[in-house]
């Protein structure tokens, strides 16, 4: 599907510049959040079929994209009070949140302490609990940190060369490299003078996002709104390489999936429909973390269903 150009923002909001994208449209406000690290560019496949019946835009939380990037402020409640003084700034009464992955804590914090501006939620594979041990427990299991070869150091070149290197080493983000992500790419990495790509994002704000993920509890028994989660079932087929994983090791991932991760996970989808009976769970089976680009018809179709009474 060909990419409808947004239009680019910036609103001044609890102190920092704050970049958006905005796709128009009349009706409700739809409002797309990222994932750590991602820019509001990647919903550029997904965000504009809904303009047809809602007002779509898309935010780059403080620390992301072309919004600043404080060292500080990257708590529940700082990330919350940017997120409604955004909406303010641009009139925006009422929301629906459509958040992916480290969006849950706007999502669930926003609507706890404002639940009277929010329509519904869509969790785009973001319920999390990272807080807990068990959960903590079960990653420690994985074996692709020691195995997937990391993000390139000290890279030199452009970024469409870092790009190229990136999906070499991470097939997961082969599997669903679109115009969208190498879009965001532009805006979540930048080329120095010395023609270097770095991170835009310090180690210091990466350090304070992971504190708040282990700190964080999700207030999911509070969220009365309307609400759509979906979760990627992941088998771990799409981080497999043949390049530089040998058979061993991919039989060693395709175990830690099957036999730990699934099962765990499968645990957890049970556990949020029991604190948020009223939500509409779907499990896409051989799931991707990024389901709103590999499984974008199954989310924009379960959209379309949840958001029609609207």
């Amino acid at each position: 599907m060909k990419m409808i150009p947004p239009k680019s923002g910036f609103v001044i909001a609890n102190g920092i510049r704050l970049h958006y994208l905005d796709w128009g449209g009349d009706g409700p406000a739809l409002l797309f959040l990222t994932g750590m690290g991602c820019s509001a560019y990647i919903f550029g496949q997904l965000a504009p079929r809904f303009t047809d019946k809602f007002h779509v835009i898309a935010l780059d939380r403080r620390g992301h994209g072309d919004s600043d990037y404080p060292e500080t402020g990257y708590d529940p409640d700082m990330l919350t009070e940017d997120l409604r003084q955004f909406l303010d700034s641009l009139g925006i009464g009422k929301v629906i949140l459509a958040g992916h992955s480290m969006a849950y804590i706007e999502l669930c914090h926003f609507t706890t302490l404002y639940p009277e501006r929010v329509l519904k939620l869509v969790f785009l594979d973001a319920a999390y609990e990272d807080f807990l041990a068990e959960n903590k427990a079960v990653w420690e299991k994985n074996p692709l940190p020691k195995i997937m070869p990391g993000w390139p150091e000290e890279f030199h070149g452009t970024i469409e060369e870092f790009n190229a290197e990136t999906k070499k080493r991470f097939p997961t983000f082969a599997v669903i490299w679109n115009d969208a992500m190498e879009e965001q790419s532009r805006h979540v990495f930048r080329e120095t003078p010395d023609g270097r790509v770095v991170d835009k994002m310090s180690d210091d704000i990466s350090k304070a996002i992971n504190d708040t993920f282990e700190s964080y509890v999700p207030e999911y028994s509070k969220l009365k709104v309307p609400v759509l989660s979906f979760f990627a079932d992941r088998d771990g087929a799409d981080y497999l390489s043949w390049d530089y994983m040998t058979e061993e090791q991919r039989a060693q991932i395709l175990e830690f999936f099957h036999s730990t991760l699934q099962p765990d996970r499968r645990r957890y989808f049970e556990q949020f429909q029991r604190k948020v009976p009223h939500a509409r769970v779907v499990v896409i089976p051989q799931g991707h973390h990024y389901c709103f680009i590999k499984h974008e018809e199954i989310v924009y179709e379960e959209m379309r269903k949840f958001l029609s009474n609207l």
